[in-house]
This record gives structure tokens, sequence and C-alpha cells, in this order.
């Protein structure tokens, strides 16, 4: 297929996914943070671009290379033809990209090195350097046809990786030694799941020498774009001990900040390397002070297994008050009505639908549609049974509820009335009195930040209240805390007073305190209410 775009499908702005254009400021910076600069001789260095598209980092190349064949004397043909090369998917795009460099007036050999391919099953050849913005193509958006093969040719292709992380891994590949590699593209590979492959190939094999952050530069692409930009500097050279990291607030900084010195990633796990706050003895995580993280029930069926009528439907005995996210927004919390069928009994076991006619009816008349579900395809017999086991107790616990993406401020902590769904995450264990400590500080500007530096923000800023990041959150243990600081916590927790809130933690934070000692007994419950 000679499109990108018959290949992917349009974006919801009429272009095509992936045709992402990089703003010339941008451009400009990432080749001189790879060294290809028009002051140096050229003309026996090669260079990648891997996905050219219209040719916005290829014409610059093309330019330098130009000025540096009239610096230093050699023919810009040759060294054009010999080490110059770009790639594209999309035949349209290619054609604008020879196009745009035949008016720069150089009469270059343009088909044999911008080529139209599918790069990342094409053959080529290792370069000195890798520069571009890799196509952003969600998994959901890269053809069926060709995920085996991919699966099968990158061992970096891991859970349900967005395209761009193929092309870091082909081009690493094909980096020479001392080679530098730059890429503008998401900077979800760095925390996200998906990425996990590939940053510890890299941790392990290659030194990335700087991350520049841009994800509060809302001007390094030519357009709006629903991703977070990063660009990578790496090199083909022993791991070091350190890089730096750089975050902007426009593109008009870039090469002005010098960024700060971290260490440098030995592992997959890279949060503790964007997480400002560095841990001690006195903070601890919140699973060390003895709480439990988990997400809500996932039915596979919502429509069927969550609903408002459900009390007239089946019986009561079965039901459960159901949470969503939806019901916590505008800092309230607000119950919609909707109930849970739960068909288990409390020893984890379905129930029979002898025992229950009313619920049998009930599932019955939606017996087409469960069995659909991958969950009952496993297990036949067991059509009516939730991707999730469901257990009561949990309803009745206290625990602290966390929508995944929530641009509220204050955290709610449930005192026992409802079973969270999964599009709430929740920590339980512990006594409400200490739930609400925890709340407290997760609603802190301290905890905040460590959190906006490890997880994928989404569109207006907000973080990912995600059990993969609350379990790397470092603060001080609520069973430490001296008790007057404590109540004062609790009081601006309660009077929802955030100004009283972070000078409460920032004492906290910084009194002397004694090492945490983990899974203590717990502390007499205090009752608060809410309305709702």
């Amino acid at each position: 297929m000679s499109s990108r775009g018959n290949r992917y499908g349009l974006r919801r702005s009429g272009g095509q996914h992936g045709d992402v254009f990089t703003s010339p400021e941008v451009v400009s910076y990432m080749l001189d943070l790879v060294g290809y600069t028009a002051d140096k001789d050229l003309s026996k260095t090669s260079i990648l671009e891997p996905s050219c598209g219209e040719g916005e980092f290829v014409i610059e190349i093309v330019r330098r290379l130009w000025e540096s064949s009239r610096r230093f004397g050699f023919d810009c043909k040759a060294a054009f033809l010999s080490n110059v090369f770009a790639y594209d998917i999309d035949e349209v795009k290619i054609t604008s990209c020879r196009g745009r460099i035949e008016e720069l007036g150089l009469s270059l050999p343009l088909d044999g090195n911008i080529r139209q391919a599918d790069f990342l099953t094409a053959d080529i050849r290792c370069f000195d350097i890798v520069v571009g913005n890799p196509p952003y193509i969600r998994y959901e958006q890269i053809p069926a046809d060709l995920l085996p093969n991919y699966k099968q040719q990158f061992h970096t292709f891991h859970y349900r990786a967005d395209l761009y992380i193929l092309f870091f891994e082909k081009t690493l590949r094909h980096l020479n030694p001392g080679g530098r590699h730059c890429f503008i593209c998401s900077n979800r590979w760095l925390k996200n799941e998906y990425g996990k492959k590939l940053r510890g190939w890299i941790a392990q094999s290659f030194c990335l020498e700087s991350i520049i952050s841009l994800e509060k530069a809302p001007d390094a692409f030519q357009e709006d774009v629903l991703a977070y930009p990063a660009i990578t500097l790496i090199s083909n050279a022993r791991p070091g001990s350190t890089f730096t990291f750089s975050e902007l607030t426009a593109i008009t900084e870039l090469g002005k900040d010098a960024g700060r010195l971290l260490p440098a990633p030995v592992s997959a796990d890279w949060s503790s390397v964007f997480n400002r706050v560095q841990s001690d003895d006195t903070l601890v995580t919140i699973e060390e002070m003895g709480f439990l993280v988990g997400i809500g029930v996932a039915t596979g069926a919502d429509s069927i297994f969550i609903a408002k009528d459900l009390p007239s439907k089946v019986e009561k005995e079965l039901l459960l008050p159901a949470l969503n996210a939806r019901d916590i927004s505008g800092n309230r919390l607000q119950w919609s009505g909707q109930y849970l069928l739960n068909p288990y009994k409390p020893n984890g076991e379905l129930i029979s639908l002898d025992d229950y006619p009313q619920a049998a009816a009930y599932l019955l008349s939606h017996r087409e549609a469960l069995q659909k579900r991958h969950v009952a395809k496993k297990n036949p017999g067991k059509w009516y049974k939730t991707i999730d086991r469901i257990v009561p107790t949990l309803k009745d616990s206290p625990k602290v509820l966390l929508p995944d993406i929530s641009g509220n401020q204050l955290i709610f902590v449930d005192d026992g009335r409802f079973y969270p769904q999964h599009n709430l995450y929740y920590i339980t264990g512990g006594s409400l009195r200490q739930l609400q400590l925890l709340s407290a500080m997760l609603m802190s500007d301290y905890v905040k930040s460590q959190l906006l530096s490890i997880t994928n923000c989404m569109n207006g800023g907000y973080p990912r209240w995600q059990s993969q990041y609350l379990r790397k959150l470092v603060m001080p243990d609520v069973n430490t805390i001296e008790e007057s600081l404590a109540e004062r916590l609790l009081g601006a927790y309660q009077a929802f007073d955030m100004a009283r809130l972070n000078d409460t933690m920032s004492a906290i934070v910084s009194a002397p305190r004694a090492k945490s000692r983990k899974h203590q007994p717990q502390a007499q419950q205090l009752t608060f209410d809410f309305a709702m």
C-alpha cells in the first residue's frame, strides 16, 4: 500500500494518523544537539530520518550539508548520495518532500535516498546519526496484518505499544558505535507499561544523555496534538552514571536551560529518575504503611451488571451500591443511584441461578450478550461471571477513592457505603482516621508534584491516579506523624483549606521523625461526613 493514510486512517482533524509536523525551532535544536552542524565537515557523517513526512528535518539537513560543503570544499551531491537517507510510508509525503528539496536548487539525486517504504520492514545500513519525529500511531491504529510481523521482529513491542516504540528499536539497532540518536515524540513511553522493555534495553545497552520535557511547551509541533512531547538524546556508548533532565514551558527556552543532572536509570523502572522527592528512612510508600492499592471491578458488561433499576429485577441481597468516577466530580461525591449485581457467594464461588429465580430470569435474558465476552468464552459454564471477582466486604471497608483522571483537588474517603467500579482506584487498610490522613497527604502539593513528575498527564495537565504510580509515591508514614500536626492536617482536610493543608504538610515533612516502622497496629478511628 502506497499511502500511510490508507494504512492507518484519518485523524479527527482530517489529517492522517502519525502526521505531526515538528516546529522549525525544534528541528534546528535537535540537529544541533546531535552535532550535525555546518561548522563541521559533514562529508562523511551518515544521517537518517526514518519518518520524514514532508521533510521538516530533511530540508534542514540538506541546508546544513550544503553550507558545510562550501566551508570545507567537498562535493555536496556526492556526500548527500552517500550519507543522507530518509523514509516514509506515504507516497504523497515522499513526493512533497522531494519537491521541497528540489526547490533548494541543488540538483541532488533524490529517488534513491528519499525512499517511499515501510521503514520498519525495510533493509537499512547503520548510521552515525538518527534524528526525527516518529509517527504517533496508537496500537489500535496499526493494521492487523502488520502486527504479527512487528511482534516477531521487535523485542520491545510490549503490551499495547505505540508504533514509535518500534522506530526506537530499529534505529537504535542501526546506530554506529559512538553514534547519536535524537527523537521527539510522545513522552508516554518514559513512564507507561508499554515502554518497559524499551526503557530496560536503553538503560542496559546505551548511554542516555538527556531528556527534554516539552509537556508544558504547547508550540513544539505545528498543530495541537493529544500527546505531551519529549526530546531524548541517546548515544551508542556504555551507559553513563548521570543524564540531564530539562522541563521547558516554551520552545524559545531550547538550549537555554542547562537542566539538572540526575542519576541515570539502570533498569526498566525510570520513575525514581523523575521523582523530585528522594526517599529516606522516614519516607515510605503507601503499601509500606500497610495500606493496599486496588482498582474497582471490571464486569465485561457494565450495562447488564450495573444499573439503577436492578432492585426491581433481581434479589436485593445480590446488590451493592456501585460508585463510578462520574459520581466524584466538582469536588463532590454524589451517588448516581446505580447498583452492582454480584453473582458470587461470600466464599468467592458463583451463585447457583436455581437459588435466585429473579436474577436467573434477568441474566438469562442477557445470556447471548454475556456469552460473547472473553471471560465467558474461557469458561462457558460460568457465562454469567464478571471479569473480576466481587468481594462484598470491600463495600463495607473504609477506602480512599481516586478516579483514574481527575481535576478534583478533594480526595474522598468512603466510610463503607459503596463498591468501586473499574474507573476508580482505591486504597484500603487501616482505620478511617489513617485513611483521612493519607488522603490529606495525597491532596498536598508535596505529593501532587511527585505524581505529576512520574505519571503521564492527560490534556489539561491532570495526573493519573493509577496503581502503578500510587505505589511509587513516598511520604511520611501516617503512624509517625506528631499528634498535633496530624490534627492540624485532619482539620485542614475537613475544612478543605488547601493553604493550611500544604503548610501543615511542609511542617510534617521538615519535622524530625523516627524511622518508619512498617505495618504497625491501626490507630483509633475518627469519622468524617461529606455531603452527598
